[in-house]
């Protein structure tokens, strides 16, 4: 897909000229492990002639996803069974598409979706130490899902000693934030603020992002260019800043919402997905 390209006034981190100092203003870091997008290579049949398990495994999706629709619990199938060739024969079909996820909890969870779209490969893992892996289907994983703001605080409350020299539309901003956390229901639009359209100064988001605190999930997505997301430590509330081909902030929000819509795959996606799942299949049955 092409690169987003919007035309408006700069602010937000990763917008500012570089101080005299050399410091820059960098108020959420992506973890240095991220997937991005790799076009799979699949072999020949005849050199997977034999690998019946993870040929089964295939045909199983295809059936499964045949009646799933988005908004149905997520398809889980366990790989931890497969042997290396029959894992790999899985990882070849399957490739690395737009979205990675990253969650950083007492387990790490590392999450690729595939190049068929709303099919995702997760992998759980301790001290580097791979404890279980698995493909599901869905929108997006349930971990993201329903976990995602497990342990996080129900709304900002902030003292007004807590309001440092400097910080001048932050405040309003947070009594809006926790209105709308506190009307948001499931299934809800996503309520977005745009930061890079408001008059925020340095010591503004640097408020912001002390008082919403940094949650355990980090998604990028290659959709719509370059979009990171991170959730806060703040129910349903999400950083999102969209980036152009030098790495530079072009859009930043807050939003709150289950999940960004632009992490997560639609019915039409996975509907596609497994059409091109069946053709891939065709040529090794």
């Amino acid at each position: 897909m092409s690169e987003i390209d919007i035309s408006v006034p700069i602010t937000g981190p990763g917008s500012q000229p570089v101080e005299d100092d050399g410091v820059e203003l960098d108020i959420l870091q992506m973890p240095s492990g991220m997937e991005t997008y790799v076009t799979p290579i699949l072999p020949e049949p005849e050199e997977v002639e034999d690998l019946k398990e993870a040929k089964t495994l295939l045909s199983s999706l295809i059936r499964d996803m045949q009646e799933y629709r988005v908004g149905m619990p997520n398809l889980q199938l366990p790989l931890d069974s497969l042997d290396t060739d029959n894992l790999e024969l899985i990882d070849q079909v399957l490739g690395e598409g737009e979205v990675s996820i990253v969650v950083d909890a007492d387990v790490e969870v590392r999450i690729q979706e595939s190049v068929l779209a709303g099919i995702w490969r997760i992998k759980y893992l301790d001290a580097g130490k791979l404890l279980r892996d698995q493909v599901e289907v869905g929108d997006i994983p349930n971990l993201i899902k329903h976990n995602a703001f497990t342990d996080a605080k129900a709304r900002i409350d902030v003292a007004d000693e807590a309001i440092s020299e400097g910080v001048l539309n932050a405040p309003p901003l947070i009594a809006e934030i926790n209105d709308k956390i506190a009307a948001f229901r499931k299934n809800d639009e996503a309520h977005v603020i745009n930061l890079t359209l408001l008059p925020q100064t340095e010591a503004d988001l640097h408020f912001l992002s002390d008082q919403l605190g940094t949650g355990t999930v980090t998604i990028l997505s290659r959709g719509y260019g370059n979009c990171r997301i991170t959730s806060t430590a703040t129910k349903l509330v999400w950083w999102v800043q969209y980036f152009n081909s030098q790495d530079k902030n072009i859009l930043n929000t807050l939003e709150i919402s289950q999940v960004p819509v632009v992490a997560c795959a639609a019915q039409e996606d996975i509907e596609d997905s497994h059409k091109r799942l069946l053709e891939i299949l065709d040529t090794y049955l």
